[in-house]
C-alpha cells in the first residue's frame, strides 16, 4: 500500500489571530509537522485556499454557511502556510478557490495544473491520511472525495482542528458511516 498525508487548509487565517481563526490551528499545524516527518508516507502534500475573487463566498454579512468574511486572498500573509507547519516534506500544493468557493482539496491544482487526484494516482497512492482545518468543512469535504476516489481513507482527528463541537462531532460520525477510517 502506497500511502500519502493530505494537509488540509494549515493556513494564517484558519489559525490563531487569523481572519477566520479555528481554536487550536497552530497546535494542529505544529503536530501536523511531527506526522509528516514519520517516514510513514510515500508522499506528503498540502492543500491551500487561494482566493482571487471567489464571488458571493466573501460577504461582509456572512452566514457561517456558504459565506464567509475575507480570508485567504492569494499572495498575502493569511493565505500562507503557518509558521509552525514545516512544509520541507511537502512535495506538491494544490490551490483552490480561487473564483469560487472550493472546500474539497480535490477541487485544487498544483502550478503545473495537475489537480490532486491526478497527482496522487500518477504517484501510484492508493491510499491517504486527511489532516488539516477545519475538520467539518475542507477536511470532511476532502476525505470525503478521496474516498470516492476510491483511496483507502483514513481521517486522523487529533490533527485537526474543528470550526465548531458539534458540527465536529457530526462530521466524525458521518465519515465512520460512509468508510473513512478514524485512527
Amino acid at each position: 500500500m502506497m500511502r500519502a498525508l493530505i494537509v488540509v487548509d494549515v493556513q494564517n487565517d484558519f489559525c490563531e489571530g487569523g481572519s477566520l481563526a479555528v481554536a487550536g490551528g497552530a497546535a494542529v499545524a505544529a503536530a501536523v509537522s511531527e506526522q509528516a516527518r514519520s517516514g510513514e508516507y510515500a508522499a506528503v502534500v498540502a492543500t491551500r485556499d487561494f482566493h482571487i475573487d471567489p464571488g458571493d463566498h466573501f460577504s461582509e454579512t456572512p452566514d457561517f454557511v456558504h459565506s464567509w468574511p475575507v480570508h485567504c486572498v492569494a499572495d498575502t500573509p493569511g493565505a500562507s502556510f503557518h509558521p509552525a507547519l514545516d512544509v520541507a516534506r511537502i512535495e506538491a500544493v494544490f490551490d483552490k478557490g480561487q473564483f469560487t468557493a472550493a472546500y474539497s482539496g480535490f477541487q485544487g491544482a498544483e502550478p503545473g495544473h495537475v489537480a490532486l487526484r491526478e497527482w496522487l494516482h500518477h504517484k501510484g497512492i492508493d491510499a491517504v491520511d486527511v489532516v488539516g482545518i477545519a475538520t467539518d468543512y475542507c477536511v470532511r469535504a476532502t476525505a470525503l472525495d478521496a474516498l470516492g476516489a476510491g483511496l483507502r481513507t483514513r481521517l486522523l482527528p487529533d490533527l485537526c482542528a474543528g470550526v465548531a463541537p458539534e458540527s465536529t462531532a457530526r462530521t466524525l460520525k458521518e465519515m465512520r458511516e460512509v468508510g473513512v477510517i478514524l485512527a
